[in-house]
């Protein structure tokens, strides 16, 4: 396990060490989720890769459940909820 440090200003802002953003994938502008695991302990997580998980897991299945079998089912169903037809 590797340690990192930083130091929160007199505003309560934080610098993300280097090593930590580029672990996470983080870049300018980018939001930071803290969540506090089942041990109380916070974890810093990338939010918008969280949020994609949690959107892949809550849509695990939706294809088969609607009967599309393969990508291009799962594409033609997307741009037709986009475009309102088929492409």
């Amino acid at each position: 396990m590797s340690e990192n440090l930083a130091r929160i200003s007199a505003s309560g802002q934080l610098t993300v060490p280097v090593a930590i953003r580029e672990l996470l994938g983080l870049k300018s502008g980018d939001k930071v989720l803290f969540l506090q695991n089942q041990k109380g302990e916070v974890v810093v997580s990338n939010a918008s890769a969280t949020a994609i998980r949690k959107a892949q897991a809550a849509f695990a299945g939706a294809a088969a459940d609607m009967g599309l079998t393969d990508e291009e089912e799962i594409q033609a169903l997307v741009n037709q909820v986009r475009y309102g037809r088929e492409k």
